[in-house]
């Protein structure tokens, strides 16, 4: 009986599953999602998982899986910029991406080093861009499914051709022209969302090191629960942090990271959980910022991480 009671008031609670919306569902929730009598009404669920064979092993029930790597490619000598319009609308058209349908979006990996959440933040970023707004992201991923009980699935499950927006989203998206025209502006801020190594200059990851001038480095991973990194902490419990790093929400903020995957969940995290109303990713990343202009784009070394 309690599970009929649970079912009911999830469904009832996104009756409205075409509304626009972007951010977070539970585990529970998804799961009544998914389970919807009405085929019609229930999510186009995408499993963005770089690793192939963890599909195989086993997934949310509906789950098609899309692979976040094949958005990308190299472009100009630059590695892992994100593919030519026609190109990414294509795939996602193959994934159902669909204007009119929710879209509950996960992957999996809790503990760092890996980083699959951000797998996850990149699809989301990219399906927003393309002007869909109604996605949920998984909060707590495949590993909160199943340590809630819930049971996977191994079948395959591939989601019939979508319909895409007429038009994008173009206020979420920065490009190094707009990078460059923000950089040293009252009320505007840098955010590096890369470990602070990175930003400080000390890898072995990159052509050039350290970061763009005037950024301050907030890693992404503050913003989730140390258990689960698939888990966002609630704003209340960030709010204070973020303000102390100079995060706030009446500042015009460009997220960036290495490839825009980082940046993406900052980006994600500060518009959609936080509700910060002007928040872009700078989808270039350092990879692109280090190669541009011969090179010679200015960097800076050093720092300490933002409001510790």
């Amino acid at each position: 009986m309690k599970r009929h009671i649970l079912v009911l008031t999830t469904l009832i609670a996104f009756s409205g599953i075409a509304r626009a919306d972007i951010g977070l569902i539970t585990c529970a929730e998804a799961k009544a999602l998914i389970e919807n009598p009405d085929a019609t009404k229930r999510p186009i669920v995408l499993d963005t998982r770089g690793g192939y064979k963890d599909y195989f092993r086993g997934h949310l029930p509906t789950a098609h899986h899309i692979n976040f790597d094949t958005l990308r490619g190299t472009d100009a000598a630059v590695p892992v910029q994100y593919l030519p319009d026609d190109l990414t609308k294509a795939l996602l058209v193959r994934a159902g991406v669909d204007k009119d349908r929710m879209h509950l979006v996960y992957a999996t990996g809790d503990k760092l080093p890996n980083d699959e959440i951000l797998s996850t933040s990149m699809v989301v970023y990219v399906l927003e861009k393309f002007g869909v707004e109604n996605i949920r992201i998984v909060d707590g991923g495949f590993a909160a499914w199943k340590k809630q009980g819930l049971e996977p699935a191994r079948d395959y499950f591939g989601n019939p051709p979508g319909t895409l927006p007429e038009k994008g989203i173009t206020s979420v998206t920065a490009n190094i022209d707009d990078v460059l025209a923000h950089m040293g502006k009252p009320g505007n801020l840098l955010v590096d969302a890369r470990p602070l190594n990175e930003f400080q200059g000390d890898d072995d990851v990159w052509l050039r090191k350290g970061h763009i001038p005037g950024a301050i480095s907030f890693h992404w991973a503050r913003l989730m629960d140390s258990d689960n990194t698939h888990q966002f902490k609630p704003f209340a419990e960030v709010k204070a942090e973020l303000e102390k790093a100079g995060i706030t929400p009446e500042k015009n903020i460009i997220a960036y990271c290495g490839t825009s995957r980082e940046g993406s969940l900052l980006q994600f995290y500060l518009k959609h959980v936080a509700g910060y109303p002007n928040v872009r990713l700078y989808e270039g990343a350092w990879k692109e910022y280090v190669w541009l202009k011969g090179k010679l784009l200015p960097a800076e070394t050093g720092g300490e991480a933002a409001g510790k």
